[in-house]
């Protein structure tokens, strides 16, 4: 008897950003049907792709149109959405990559799915190289500066786990560790802003999920004039797009420009 092994996805819906971009990354682009509209990476895909979805809600009819046979998610966030979407018929997988482990066994795993494995492999190892640079040009440095890492500003959120670890790598030293790996924006509260203070961050890098970072508003806050980072004009801003999606932008901008930050406090500090 012949076993009819089926089809690999063809018509895909990428709900967050990083799965679009993997797709592009390995060439696969054209499996793609629709995409959130909060995709910034690659910037083609905005030109070339329809959106259907925002983070927390999607245009479930319009996907519906687009007949996929595959749809894929972010975390219990969408929960919501891919549950009508599963009522409806529709294949869905849901991804919940929260550390740099996680980003490459989404990329690794992604791969299986699409029945191209060889072309995620070798992204993977682009990637891993990448990173191994990194790491090798921050062990150069003569001492690792402390970092507070700021996902939003009301209540103050620190860095998810692998905001964290791409700080490690780029040669710094997470002033939160602590809090890096509980998956929930909530359990990242820091209740007390003076706590911040009190570890002293030598560089403050701010992400504000979705808005334009204010280091003003941030550098007015009481107290925080005694920072280290503050005192010394060390507080930047990295891109939501570049370093809180968990995919290929992370691991290659993200941690790039962590790293550049903390050479050039490194030069400023000498």
């Amino acid at each position: 008897m012949n076993i009819d092994l089926g089809k690999t996805p063809q018509r895909i819906v990428c709900l967050t950003e990083e799965t679009t971009e993997t797709l592009y990354c390995i060439g696969e682009q054209d499996r793609i049907v629709g995409i959130s509209g909060y995709t910034v990476r690659p910037p083609q895909a905005r030109k070339e792709k329809p959106k259907v979805s925002a983070f927390l809600n999607a245009k479930i009819d319009k996907i519906l149109d687009l007949k996929p046979d595959l749809v894929l998610g972010f975390s219990n966030l969408q929960a919501d959405i891919m549950t009508q979407l599963v009522r409806a018929g529709i294949p869905v997988h849901v991804f919940n990559q929260r550390t740099v482990a996680g980003i490459f066994d989404m990329i690794r795993m992604l791969g299986a799915m699409i029945g191209e494995s060889a072309k995620t492999d070798s992204l993977m190892v682009e990637l891993k190289e990448g990173l191994d640079r990194i790491k090798h040009s921050a062990a150069q440095l003569p001492r690792r500066p402390r970092v507070y890492f700021e996902e939003w500003n009301d209540p103050l959120i620190s860095g998810i786990g692998w905001v964290s670890e791409l700080i490690h790598i780029a040669g710094g030293d997470d002033c939160f560790p602590e809090l890096a790996s509980c998956s929930f924006a909530a359990e990242r509260t820091i209740h007390d802003p003076e706590e911040v203070v009190r570890r002293a961050p030598d560089i403050i890098i701010g992400s504000w999920c979705g808005k334009r970072f204010r280091p003003e508003k941030l550098e007015e806050r009481p107290g925080w004039d005694a920072i280290p980072a503050v005192q010394q004009s060390h507080v930047y801003e990295i891109k939501s797009a570049n370093i809180l999606q968990p995919g290929p932008a992370a691991l290659t901008d993200g941690v790039t420009q962590i790293h550049q930050l903390i050479q050039k406090w490194s030069q400023d500090s000498a």
